[in-house]
This record gives structure tokens, C-alpha cells and sequence, in this order.
């Protein structure tokens, strides 16, 4: 039997909204559902007690998430995983709550939660059975997302155990998805499909977050193997939607207090829901102060989104950045090996301006000191320093000079050419991806006022002067407005001018007729072009 993960936070998903333009309907790029527009925070039992589930153990872990100081801190959902119900459906269909682990039921469970201030999560399985052998959802999405919702579930675990009865990931996946949106209860939607079938290229418009590794373990060597399949995914994720590393392995198994302060780190600059694997009934108080850290949960809890990423790599010593919504950078210093070392980076490094002196703050000592350019700390083995630098300000990509004449722009990604839909020279036309053909819909001619022109006359367009992520990418009528001007940048990008956000792929997708929108830009390769 497969070890379950344990990362129960999951939440509905409004099932693919879209917008009508220029006679067209086309998917939004992401799941807005208004849920997990920051990273999930919560606990769930698996880590620690796997199928020994039972109310009282819920009850009391709320009770704790309280009393600990867990909730002040941001934590939300309490999450039961595998083995809560009985071996069987009832005459109805329905699942049933184990009467002897959960005597007082479900909804009364629910009902205790939400009195806490705090919300329930549950656990089921894209398959015919779970992880542990009781009945999971195949074949029962909307019947069983009904019966959470009448119980006032909030999220929702929904593993990849079972018979898959010959259907992909991303259709087992959806349907749930769809069955969760028509209940109209807002519950987080957290796929559990353990990485496969490269989840993180399709779990946006489908989940609240999506595991993209095999389950994690409680040692060392468990937690950097999974930290170094997080490398290159940084564009994947945003608000409302999130890579998921998997639970937190703080105060748990042989995980020491500095190897826990480490992993505390790393998995907030991912962006990583914050799911607590311990007993936070009897954690120690060591434990208890890295989970409520609250200025490293805020690099986590940032509204940006934007995911934090590798940038150096020498042996055992890595240095980790994040960039922050107010122009500051967080950064991990990071020692994977055994003995203390010294691991230092710079602020032109972390992508910051030049300036007199920057701003340090240790988010672990919780003080503040200045550099002049140079971040540097001593990191025991297994260790970590985190800090927020500020000065200098984000620097922003470098705008080149205005491409001349005529020609294809390909997309760095998905190696097609941006196109108009159909060749259509109709005004809300959309801009989409297709393969290289030279043809008149792909003959771009940027002009000194930032436009890009096609056919002569028309423009590319952000539709209706939009500036949030996913707004689609249509032609219109070259009217010199700031919706129709376009800044090439030195990394490839392409930003429009008056959203401040940059061309998208949506998705990293790579299949002809892919809509176009915009997002806030992140150098992903879905958001980088050059002239053909």
C-alpha cells in the first residue's frame, strides 16, 4: 500500500468560468474560485498517526491549533486523511463514517470545528478504493461531494489510489473538480496525484494545489530530495493555485529542531501549503515556535505569489530567493551538508538595485542589520538562515530596443508563433499559439509607440483595458491606448504596458490553438518570445 501523503487542505474549484470574446468562449487560465489565494495552512493526522484517526483526535487537534497558537498564527484547516470511513458504501451508495471512530458523526464534527473559528478538510481518492482499501470517489464524484458539502466539509485530500478505471489524471481530477463546484460550498480542492503526468502543467485550472512528488518522509535526506524536484516549477504556480512539496515533517520522526527550521524555511519560499504533519497536542516548544514564526509564514502568506527559486548551487551550500510583493527579497542560506559552514550571497544576486546599504532582517533572530552588499551567515549542517533584504528596489528587466520590420515572435516554451485565431481580421479575435507558418496572422510589426501590429490596422489588445491575471489577448483596432502597448525586454518577455503584467502561455501549455492572456510576469519560459 502506498503511503499516503498527508496533505489534506483541498478546495472546490469553480469549474472553468469563461469569457465570451468576439463571439468566442475560451477557458480562463486559472481556477478562480476566491480560495487559497495564498498557500493553504492547516494540520493533518497522517504523518503522525497514518490510520489511527478517530474524533477525539480531531477534536483535540483543534483544540490545540487554538490553545498552541496555530490559529493566531494563520493556520486554518484541520484535515482527516485514509481510513475514516467504513469498508463499505450503504444501501444509498453513500460513505459512511466509521461509527466507532466517529460516533458523533461528521456534520457534529464539522459543526465543532467551525466552532474554533476553524475548518474541517476530509480525505478520498481519484481511484475505486483508497490508499488503505476503503471505498473512494471514481465514479462517485457528485455523490460524494454532496454529502461533504451537507456535512460542511472546507477541503478536500483527493489522492491517486485505487483502479483508474482507463482514465488519465487530469479527467479523474476534473470531474471531482466539477462535482465539488456544483455543490456551490467552497471547499479547497488539493490533488494528490503524486507528481505524475506532470500535474503541475495542468493543475491550475483544476485544483487549489497539486503534489508534484512521491510522498515525503521524516529525515533529512527525504525532505532535500524532494527540495530538489522543486527546481524549474517556479512558474507553475500563483494565487490560487500551488506546487505542493507535501506536508511538513516539523517535530516529526528523526527531523531535529535545526533540520525543522530549515524545512520550515524552504517550504515557505516555495509557496508550499503549510500543512503540519505533527502532534501539535504534545509538540515541544521548540516545534511549537518554528510552525508560528509569523514573519516566515508572511513570506509564505505574501500576496505576490511569486514562488521562491534556486539561484545558487555550490556542493552542500544553496542560496534560495523569493520575490516579495514590496519590492524586498527573501533568501534562504542553506548548508545540506554536516558541518557548519559560511554560505553568502550578494544583493545584485538577489536581483536588487544598487544602493548605499540594504536592510537584513534575520527572520529567526528576529533582528535587523545593514550590508553593504554582501548577505552572508555561518549555517550549521542541515541548517538554514532566512532574512528579508530591502534596498536598492526589485530591478526590473532591462527594455531592449524596439524590434524593426516584420516578422514571426515564437514562444520560447512551446516553440510556436503567436497567432490570430483562425487568421480572422475581425476585431476580438483571439491571439493564441500555432505552429510557424509565415502566413499573414503571424506577421507582427512592432512601431515606436510600443504597438504590435498585424494585417496593417489592427493591434494586439488586452481585452477591455484589463490588468488581472488571465485577461485574454485579442486583435482590435489600433486606437494608441496603453491596452495596446507592448515593451520587449532584455530576458524575453514582453510586457504589457498599461496591465503591467507579461504575454502568457497560460498553463506552459504547447498545443496549437492555446489561448493567450496575460500574468504577472516571472521570466517562466511560457512568458518568453523572440523574433523569428
Amino acid at each position: 500500500m502506498r503511503r499516503i501523503l498527508g496533505l489534506a487542505l483541498a478546495a472546490v474549484v469553480a469549474a472553468g468560468s469563461l469569457v465570451a470574446l468576439g463571439g468566442e468562449r475560451s477557458p480562463v487560465a486559472a481556477l478562480e474560485n476566491g480560495l487559497a489565494r495564498t498557500p493553504q495552512m492547516g494540520w493533518n493526522d497522517w504523518n503522525s498517526f497514518y490510520c489511527n484517526v478517530n474524533e477525539t483526535l480531531i477534536r483535540q487537534s483543534a483544540d490545540a491549533m487554538v490553545s498552541s497558537g496555530m490559529a493566531a498564527a494563520g493556520y486554518t484547516y484541520v484535515n482527516i486523511d485514509d481510513c475514516w470511513s467504513t469498508m463499505s458504501r450503504n444501501s444509498s451508495g453513500n460513505l459512511v463514517p466509521d461509527p466507532q471512530k466517529f460516533p458523533s458523526g461528521m456534520k457534529a464534527l464539522a459543526d465543532y470545528v467551525h466552532s474554533k473559528g476553524l475548518k474541517l478538510g476530509i480525505y478520498s481518492s481519484a481511484g475505486t478504493t483508497t490508499c488503505a482499501g476503503y471505498p473512494a470517489s471514481l465514479g462517485h464524484e457528485q455523490q460524494d461531494a454532496n454529502l461533504w458539502a451537507s456535512w460542511g466539509i472546507d477541503y478536500l485530500k483527493y489522492d491517486n489510489c485505487g483502479d483508474h478505471q482507463g482514465r488519465n489524471g487530469q479527467q479523474r481530477y476534473t470531474a471531482m473538480r466539477d462535482a465539488l463546484a456544483a455543490t456551490g460550498r467552497p471547499i479547497v480542492y488539493s490533488l494528490c496525484n503524486w507528481g505524475q503526468e506532470s500535474v503541475w502543467t495542468w493543475g491550475m485550472p483544476v485544483g487549489n494545489s497539486w503534489r508534484n512528488t512521491g510522498d515525503i518522509g521524516s529525515n533529512w535526506n527525504s525532505i532535500m530530495g524532494i527540495l530538489d524536484q522543486q527546481v524549474g516549477l517556479d512558474a507553475y504556480s500563483g494565487p490560487g493555485g500551488w506546487n505542493d512539496p507535501d506536508m511538513l515533517e516539523v517535530g516529526v520522526g528523526s527531523v531535529t529542531g535545526t533540520e525543522g527550521r530549515a524545512h520550515f524555511s524552504l517550504w515557505s519560499l516555495l509557496n508550499a501549503p503549510l500543512i503540519a504533519g505533527n502532534d501539535i497536542r504534545t509538540m515541544s516548544s521548540d516545534t511549537r515556535t518554528i510552525l508560528t514564526n509569523t514573519e516566515v509564514i508572511a513570506v509564505n502568506q505574501d500576496w505576490g505569489g511569486r514562488q521562491g527559486h534556486k539561484i545558487s548551487d555550490n556542493g552542500n551550500l544553496e542560496v534560495w530567493r523569493k520575490p516579495m510583493s514590496n519590492g524586498s527579497v527573501a533568501v534562504v542560506l542553506l548548508n545540506r551538508g554536516t558541518s557548519t559552514s559560511t554560505v553568502s550571497t550578494t544583493a545584485s544576486a538577489l536581483g536588487l538595485g544598487s544602493a548605499a546599504s540594504y536592510s537584513v532582517r534575520d527572520l529567526w533572530a528576529h533582528t535587523t542589520s545593514s550590508s553593504s552588499a554582501t548577505i552572508s551567515a555561518s549555517v550549521p549542517g542541515h541548517g538554514a538562515a532566512m532574512y528579508i533584504v530591502t534596498g536598492g528596489g526589485i530591478v526590473t528587466p532591462t527594455p531592449t530596443p524596439t524590434p524593426t520590420g516584420t516578422g514571426g515572435i515564437r514562444g520560447t516554451g512551446s516553440g510556436r508563433c503567436l497567432d490570430v485565431t483562425g487568421g480572422s481580421q475581425a476585431n476580438g479575435a483571439q491571439a493564441q499559439i500555432y505552429d510557424c507558418n509565415g502566413q499573414a496572422g503571424q506577421q507582427w510589426t512592432p512601431t515606436a509607440s510600443g504597438e504590435l501590429r498585424v494585417y496593417g490596422n489592427k493591434c494586439l489588445d488586452v481585452y477591455n483595458g484589463g490588468t488581472a491575471n488571465g485577461t485574454n489577448v485579442i486583435i482590435w483596432d489600433c486606437n494608441g491606448q496603453n491596452n495596446q502597448k507592448w515593451r520587449f525586454n532584455a530576458d524575453g518577455t514582453i510586457t504589457a504596458i498599461g496591465a503591467n503584467k507579461c504575454l502568457d502561455v497560460p498553463n506552459n501549455a504547447t498545443a496549437n490553438g492555446t489561448k493567450l492572456t496575460i500574468w504577472s510576469c516571472n521570466g517562466g519560459a511560457n512568458q518568453r518570445w523572440t523574433r523569428t
